[in-house]
């Protein structure tokens, strides 16, 4: 193997400092010091919003707030359907790490961190406006251009670089259903709910509740000191418009006759945003033969939040592509161009069929926890009572979720990669 004092520097420009783009620099450094890496981010401040995330075994770290318990409710709150009052034990046992609910913002500073203690180049206020994928470059509002070897498109669901990739315009499509995100503090909590609602909250479980059309998830963040609440129903934004400021009494009348432990939840809230949900199907590919593009997270693979795994497969993504951009150790150019065009391919047959696996897997939670009244739901609601109430706790569906090792994995195939090749260098 080469010593880093010999390789030719691999310069790699991560276009987007969210959750996948922090991620892929964190895991290229550590894969691979004397590698350079610069994200480029059009906000000119880290302010990830989109309230809490979950954060299941295929994707932990080592904080946030474990959930201890999982309660599945029918939306008026006449019935529980499923509680599994040992959630964290049994996750703990059977995956050896745990589910939890964390803050997007806290997920977001701690890997900012991380870049900058690994030398991570983090330029903010940098809005790209074209991308070369072939001459390796990047062109900056202003005129700047920013080269290197390799463009990886970090930069979500309305990603610029993969419509320059694919040479076509490529939006994001409509799912037909909207997201209000909230997040509670338990000391902004007033009236006279508040020691009920303080109560529930500091339970640290993850709560459902399922109705036509539309589901709730509730959970602690911020070590139960607030509250976070996706509400998911039907999307009657105005076509062409993503984001708006919600309505709050027109949000509360979408949730009259709801489970009045929600609904007094629900009255706390002062302001609220909802968002259109949206969704790509799947791309012909995630890189180029010539080794200089790559996606990765919402740019190839936006998830829907049933599964809470848009974070978690992000993470996924992001250990595999730095592990494999880590071995691109070459003394001469040609060397290095070579080990881009072997490594890209070998991270797109990773990750692409999990990736769209996962993605088909959310649309079948939404099938299941939107379910009109009637007798596929009775049925339903039999089957949970019987001991598997989502994705999550199914050994089928969580096994394959939860059990994958991305590093290992990526480790075992380069081992049988790179055969009787000397260890993982080209010169």
């Amino acid at each position: 193997m080469l010593d880093m004092a010999d390789q030719d520097p691999v310069h790699i420009i991560i276009i987007g400092a969210g959750l996948a783009g922090l991620a892929t620099a964190v895991a290229i450094k550590t894969a691979n010091p004397s590698h350079a890496v610069t994200i480029l981010e059009t906000t000119k401040s880290l302010s990830e919003i989109g309230a809490g995330l979950q954060l299941t075994p295929n994707g932990t770290l080592p904080k946030g707030t474990h959930h201890e318990a999982m309660t599945v409710r029918r939306y008026d709150g006449s019935k529980i359907l499923n509680h599994i009052h040992d959630f964290q034990n049994l996750i703990l046992k059977k995956y050896k790490s745990p589910f939890m609910g964390m803050h997007r913002v806290d997920f977001q500073r701690a890997l900012a961190d991380k870049c900058e203690e690994l030398g991570v180049v983090l330029r903010l206020g940098c809005r790209v406006v074209d991308v070369d994928i072939e001459s390796v470059f990047v062109k900056l509002e202003g005129g700047e251009v920013v080269d290197g070897d390799v463009i990886v498109s970090a930069d979500g669901l309305w990603s610029l670089a993969r419509s320059v990739f694919l040479k076509t315009p490529s939006p994001p499509l409509p799912t037909g259903d909207l997201a209000y995100r909230i997040v509670i503090g338990v000391d902004d909590l007033s009236g006279d709910d508040a020691e009920e609602l303080t109560e529930f909250l500091r339970r640290k479980e993850t709560n459902f509740w399922v109705g036509p059309e539309t589901h709730v998830a509730g959970y602690a963040v911020r070590d139960g000191t607030q509250y976070n609440i996706v509400l998911l129903c039907p999307d009657n934004l105005p076509e062409g418009i993503s984001k708006l400021d919600g309505d709050l009494v027109e949000m509360m009348g979408r949730f009259d006759g709801w489970d009045p432990i929600l609904r007094k939840f629900l009255g706390q809230v002062k302001r609220v945003q909802k968002w259109k949900l949206m969704h790509l199907d799947p791309l012909p590919e995630w890189t180029n033969k010539e080794g200089t593009f790559v996606m990765v997270g919402d740019a190839c693979h936006p998830m829907l939040p049933y599964l809470a795994q848009g974070a978690n497969s992000a993470c996924e993504d992001a250990a595999v592509l730095g592990f494999l951009l880590g071995q691109v150790r070459s003394s001469t150019v040609e060397g290095k161009q070579r080990m881009l065009q072997k490594v890209l391919p070998l991270y797109e047959k990773l990750r692409k069929t999990r990736g769209e696996g996962i993605v088909r897997a959310t649309w079948d939670q939404r099938e299941d926890f939107h379910m009109p009244d009637g007798e596929k739901q009775i049925a339903r609601d039999k089957r949970w009572a019987e001991g598997e109430p989502t994705r999550y706790t199914s050994s089928k569906v969580g096994d394959w979720l939860f059990e994958y090792d991305a590093y290992k994995e990526v480790e075992d195939v380069w081992a049988r990669e790179k055969g009787d090749d000397e260890g993982s260098s080209v010169s």
